[in-house]
């Protein structure tokens, strides 16, 4: 898996610095994304492992998928994947892409798991807290998690923070030697 990002991480580099060089971060993230849901459909799984159709030809497909959605520099930039054969990372160029432009943007997308339904008081709270703490603008997910008995679980890139009920009991239990 870590290869893959590997191969995909030149291929994204290159679509963000087109990206930025346009000054469309956006419109290159929506059409990667796009391509990355067309490429794990099982049907476009089978026929980009297809041997016997040329890289041109896997490009084209895709392009009549994706229809109008597509721009003439996203075309090229599937051409340029086709012929070196690396269409199949579309996947793992989107998820490059989006760290770059994350890391652009100077945004980091945090992940808030939560025992119950947070008011946005709370939420207003923590997204400012988080945003001084972690020095970046802050892009939220909140999910319920019924397994937590309270608090929130935070993941913001490598970095987890445990409120969680049984977090501090375990921290409690470490101290007390347990």
């Amino acid at each position: 898996m870590a290869e893959l990002h590997t191969l995909a991480r030149p291929y994204a580099r290159a679509a963000f610095e087109v990206a930025c060089d346009s000054a469309d971060l956006g419109g290159w993230s929506r059409r990667l994304a796009l391509l990355g849901r067309v490429t794990q459909e099982p049907s476009i799984i089978e026929l980009l492992s297809s041997p016997s159709l040329t890289g041109l030809k896997k490009a084209s497909v895709l392009k009549e998928i994706c229809g109008d959605d597509l721009d003439k520099s996203i075309e090229n930039f599937l051409l340029i994947l086709s012929e070196n054969r690396r269409l199949q990372l579309m996947v793992q160029i989107a998820q490059q892409f989006e760290i770059m432009k994350a890391n652009h943007e100077k945004a980091i997308d945090v992940d808030i798991l939560a025992a119950r339904q947070l008011e946005d008081e709370q939420l207003n709270k923590l997204n400012s807290v988080l945003a001084k703490k972690l020095g970046r603008k802050i892009n939220m997910q909140v999910q319920l998690d019924q397994n937590l008995l309270g608090g929130v679980v935070i993941r913001a890139g490598d970095t987890i923070i445990d409120g969680s009920i049984r977090g501090r009991l375990t921290k409690l239990a470490d101290s007390l030697n347990i």
